[in-house]
């Protein structure tokens, strides 16, 4: 599937460069995989941790690279080691001989080649636990169907509802792609599915994190999000926008208001939702940033 790289478009930016000669594109990504780092995660939503955490493996270089980004070490200033494909998959196997309870797959949205054959091979191997796909939402549906019977879980950012706020990710038509990405997630997972012990092994998490004064934005994400969908899938809104370098928009430099980010749950309860994870107000620290210093990756 390599030559899917000749003249890549495998996100919605159809950059159209030969990654396999160098050419690099919007998200500076060559043609081999590059790795930040792996590790048990503690820090997703309590239905991916397991008793052990989840097995989280996070890629160099981003197709959206938000001006706010939490992964910047590795999503813009593109930290990290090239690895093969057969080291991916033994990464997943050594992650779930770890006790991982999924093998958690973050900005792989550039690879999909490449994770591709790697989920492949793993699961030649042995790999038997869940596959989750945790991207920022900016999707191609003929990319995705790519990947139809390899993900069990999709967990992608629904950032913006208005197309004009895709400035803060430099795109300018996220809404529109996105929604179509979600649904053809939807598609290939449906309904959430637990196994006994009431761990995610099948399903949908939709993360919507709360920029400040965005308030009747997210409101409409909300919104759209249960018509479409109804309690059919889980919903997760963030609270944990923390400011990590000043930008050249003021209402980000700083952090969401406590009773604005309430008054956005308060919402999405009266409206019916009820499959939801929320977060505390001490989700704003740099505590839930990761830190990629001491990650595993030879």
């Amino acid at each position: 599937m390599e030559e899917l790289f000749n003249k890549c478009k495998i996100c919605p930016r159809e950059c159209m460069v030969n990654r396999n000669k160098k050419e690099l594109g919007y998200c500076k990504a060559s043609s081999k995989l590059k790795i930040g780092g792996y590790h048990l995660h503690m820090w997703e939503e309590p239905v991916l941790e397991g008793n052990k955490g989840s097995g989280t493996i996070f890629f160099s270089h981003c197709n959206l690279r938000c001006i706010y980004c939490q992964n910047y070490d590795i999503s813009i200033k593109t930290q990290g080691e090239e690895i093969t494909i057969n080291r991916l998959s033994d990464i997943m196997i050594e992650l779930e001989d770890m006790g991982a309870s999924n093998i958690n797959l973050v900005t792989p949205t550039h690879y999909i080649p490449l994770i591709k054959k790697g989920i492949i091979t793993a699961k030649k191997r042995g790999l038997s636990i869940p596959i989750v796909y945790n991207t920022s939402g900016y999707e191609k549906v003929e990319s995705l169907k790519l990947l139809e019977g390899l993900i069990d879980i999709y967990m992608p950012d629904f950032k913006y509802y208005n197309n004009e706020l895709g400035k803060y990710s430099n795109v300018k038509n996220y809404f529109d792609i996105t929604s179509l990405a979600i649904k053809e997630m939807y598609r290939q997972v449906g309904k959430p599915k637990y196994n006994k012990e009431g761990f995610l092994i099948k399903g949908m998490i939709v993360r919507h994190l709360v920029l400040p004064d965005n308030y009747e934005d997210s409101k409409k994400i909300i919104s759209y999000l249960y018509k479409e969908y109804k309690n059919n899938i889980i919903y997760s809104i963030m609270n944990q926008y923390t400011p990590l370098r000043i930008t050249k928009y003021p209402e980000l430099n700083k952090k969401t208001d406590k009773e604005e980010y309430n008054k956005i749950i308060d919402y999405a309860y009266d409206l019916g939702i009820r499959n939801c994870f929320i977060q505390e107000e001490e989700s704003q620290s740099d505590s839930f940033i990761p830190n990629f210093k001491g990650d595993n990756i030879i």
